[in-house]
């Protein structure tokens, strides 16, 4: 038996979702129809049209913001220094740490052999001109350790180069209470790549 349109449409919207497959999608569609009031549905409807009118990305930095420059940009108490990140959602992270004072540069992507996303696909060139313009003294990048995130790391690297500022890495290591037997290879390399004295 077929699910009317209305409701294959709406497990289909929920399908476009990163991890939900089909009967997650179609869980989520009976609680919307079972459980979620009228006033529920349309609260939902128009966070969803109004995320999708206010967001726009920051014209220095690149994350996603409802404003032209986001606040972090505009606040002039920062250090020199930039810390380089794949999406929005790595900025909050580290905020939330209240141990980095400088500014971020969003990449918006990686480059990746696999998914054809080039170098110009994601936020480079700003980040040339930030370095060349901000006088920053240290770019740190703050990427994943996967093969994109390598290839991006290293492309970033020698693209700054020829800019003459210190180009460093976060570290990489075990997760705070994580053992050594669940961790895979790439990410004790990195731990003990990334190891500093006691």
């Amino acid at each position: 038996m077929k699910y009317y349109k209305a409701l294959e449409d709406l497990i289909e919207c929920f399908q476009m979702y990163p991890g939900i497959g089909p009967k997650t999608a179609e869980r989520l569609a009976f609680f919307t129809i079972q459980k979620c009031s009228k006033e529920d549905v349309e609260k939902f409807s128009e966070c969803l049209k109004e995320i999708n009118k206010k967001t726009k990305k920051c014209a220095i930095c690149g994350c996603y913001t409802d404003m032209d420059v986001c606040d972090i940009c505009k606040d002039k108490h920062r250090d020199n220094t930039l810390l380089v990140v794949s999406d929005t959602r790595d900025i909050v992270m580290f905020e939330k740490t209240g141990q980095y004072y400088g500014k971020y540069h969003t990449l918006n992507g990686l480059i990746s052999l696999t998914n054809g996303t080039t170098s110009d696909d994601i936020n480079l060139d700003k980040l040339t001109e930030r370095v060349k313009n901000e006088n920053i003294s240290e770019v740190i990048i703050a990427i994943s350790g996967s093969m994109d995130g390598e290839i991006t790391a290293q492309y970033i690297k020698i693209l700054l180069e020829k800019e003459g500022v210190n180009v460093t890495r976060i570290g990489y290591g075990l997760p705070a209470g994580g053992d050594i037997e669940y961790a895979d290879e790439v990410t004790l390399i990195k731990a003990l790549e990334g190891r500093t004295k006691m």
